[in-house]
C-alpha cells in the first residue's frame, strides 16, 4: 500500500520545483564531476612528469657513483609498500601518499641488489589545487541550483496563478455564477503569445458564455409559456365553474387545478433563477412553523421537536419548502411520515422505496421522475431554490432501514 503524501506534495508548483532543483542537482554533479576529473588528471599528470624526471636524474648519479639529491634515497622511509614491490619487479611507477603529515607524489625504480630507488616531490601544492578547485565547485553549483530555483519558482507560480484563478471561475461557474469570467489578458491580445493556460481560459470564457446564453434563452422560454398560459387558464377556470354538477365536470375542474399548479411552480422556478427573489425576514419559532406546515398540509404527519429554535428566517419560503417535502413524502413515500425540528435541523422521513439514485447523486432535476412516479419534480426544485434563497442548505438521502430522508439545515 502507498504511503499517503501529504496534500501540498501534489500541486503543481512543489512538483515543478523538485523536477528543476533534481535537473539542477544532477547537471552541476555533472559537470562537477567533469571537471574535478580534468583538472585532477592534469595536476596528477604534471606532478608524475616532474617525479620521474627527477626519479630518471637520480638513477644517473646512482649509477655514477654520485652523490644522490636531497628528496632521492635507497628504500626511503615512507615509500608505499606496492610501489616498493613494483620497483623491486623492475618497473617504475608513480603514487601519491601521505608521509609525515603532508601528500607525497612517490616515483620509484630498480636499483642494484634488488632495491628500491625512489625520489619524493612535495604535492601539498597541488592537493590544496584541487580541493580549492572541489570548494569552488559545490558553492558555485549551490548558487547556480538557487538561482535556477527562484527563477523557476517564480516562472512556474505565474503559471499555477493563473491555474488557480481559472480553476476558481470554473468552482464559481459550477456553483451557478453564470457570469464568472477568466478574462486572461492575453485572450485579448492578438500580438501577445498564447500560451496553453490562456486556450484554456479562452475555451473556459466561451463555455460559460454558451452555457449562460442557452439557460436564459430557457429561463424566458419557461417565464413566457407561464405567462402565456395564466390568462387562458383563468378564463378556463371561470368557464369550468359555470358547468353544470357532475362527474365530467369534475374531472375538469381537476385538470384545470393541475395546469394553474404547474403554471404557478414555473413562475416561481423562472423567479428562482433569475435571481429576483427578496427575503422578508423575521424572527420564528420553528417548532410552532413546522406544526402549521403540518395542519396546513392536511396530512397525517408526526412532528416532533427534539430541540426548539428561534430562526431569523423568511417565514412564507420556510413554509414552502417544509410543505413541498411533507406533500412529497406522502405523495410518493409511504406512512409513517415524521418531521423533526432538532435545532437549526429539520429532516423530513418517510418510510417507502426512497429516493432515486440520481436524485441522491445530484439532486432534483425538472420534469423527471422514476418508477412510475406522478408528478413533474418541481416541488423539490423549489424547495432547493427557496433553501438557497433563505441562506440554507437541504440535502437528499435514504434510510438504511428504508425510507427517503431530506434534511435542511438553516443558519
Amino acid at each position: 500500500m502507498r504511503p499517503a503524501l501529504p496534500r501540498w506534495a501534489g500541486t503543481l508548483a512543489v512538483k515543478s520545483a523538485a523536477f528543476i532543483a533534481v535537473m539542477c542537482c544532477a547537471l552541476a554533479a555533472l559537470l562537477g564531476v567533469l571537471v574535478h576529473v580534468s583538472v585532477t588528471d592534469q595536476t596528477v599528470g604534471q606532478a608524475r612528469d616532474l617525479a620521474l624526471s627527477r626519479l630518471q636524474d637520480a638513477t644517473e648519479a646512482y649509477e655514477a657513483g654520485d652523490a644522490l639529491l636531497p628528496g632521492a634515497g635507497v628504500d626511503p622511509e615512507g615509500l608505499p609498500e606496492r610501489l616498493r614491490v613494483l620497483a623491486l619487479a623492475g618497473e617504475r611507477g608513480t603514487m601519491v601518499s601521505s608521509h609525515q603529515g603532508r601528500p607525497i607524489m612517490w616515483a620509484a625504480g630498480p636499483a642494484n641488489g634488488h632495491r628500491a630507488l625512489a625520489v619524493e616531490v612535495d604535492y601539498s601544492q597541488q592537493a590544496r589545487t584541487i580541493a580549492g578547485l572541489d570548494r569552488s565547485i559545490l558553492w558555485s553549483s549551490a548558487l547556480a541550483i538557487g538561482a535556477t530555483l527562484l527563477v523557476g519558482a517564480f516562472a512556474v507560480t505565474r503559471v499555477t496563478r493563473r491555474l488557480h484563478g481559472t480553476a476558481q471561475v470554473a468552482r464559481r461557474i459550477s456553483a451557478g455564477d453564470l457570469d464568472a469570467r477568466v478574462n486572461d489578458p492575453r485572450t485579448k491580445d492578438a500580438t501577445r503569445p498564447q500560451d496553453e493556460v490562456a486556450a484554456v481560459a479562452a475555451a473556459l470564457d466561451s463555455m460559460a458564455s454558451s452555457l449562460q446564453s442557452k439557460l436564459l434563452s430557457e429561463q424566458r422560454f419557461t417565464a413566457d409559456v407561464a405567462h402565456e398560459l395564466r390568462t387562458p387558464l383563468t378564463g378556463l377556470h371561470a368557464a369550468a365553474e359555470l358547468l353544470p354538477p357532475g362527474r365530467p365536470t369534475e374531472l375538469v375542474r381537476d385538470r384545470v387545478a393541475a395546469l394553474r399548479t404547474l403554471t404557478e411552480d414555473l413562475l416561481e422556478i423562472s423567479r428562482l433563477d433569475t435571481g429576483r427573489e427578496r427575503l422578508e425576514v423575521d424572527t420564528e419559532e420553528l417548532g410552532a412553523l413546522a406544526a402549521r406546515v403540518v395542519r396546513a398540509s392536511g396530512t397525517d404527519t408526526e412532528v416532533r421537536i427534539v430541540r426548539d429554535a428561534r430562526v431569523e428566517t423568511d417565514r412564507r419560503r420556510l413554509e414552502r419548502v417544509l410543505g413541498n417535502l411533507v406533500a412529497n413524502a406522502h405523495k410518493h413515500g409511504a406512512a409513517p411520515v415524521v418531521l423533526t425540528v432538532d435545532g437549526p435541523v429539520v429532516t423530513v422521513r418517510d418510510h417507502g422505496g426512497g429516493y432515486p439514485e440520481y436524485l441522491v447523486a445530484h439532486g432534483p432535476q425538472r420534469f423527471r421522475t422514476e418508477g412510475g412516479a406522478k408528478g413533474h419534480g418541481l416541488g423539490l426544485t423549489i424547495a432547493v431554490g427557496q433553501s438557497e434563497v433563505l441562506g440554507g442548505r437541504l440535502f437528499f438521502g435514504n434510510a438504511l432501514d428504508g425510507g427517503a430522508v431530506a434534511t435542511l439545515y438553516l443558519q
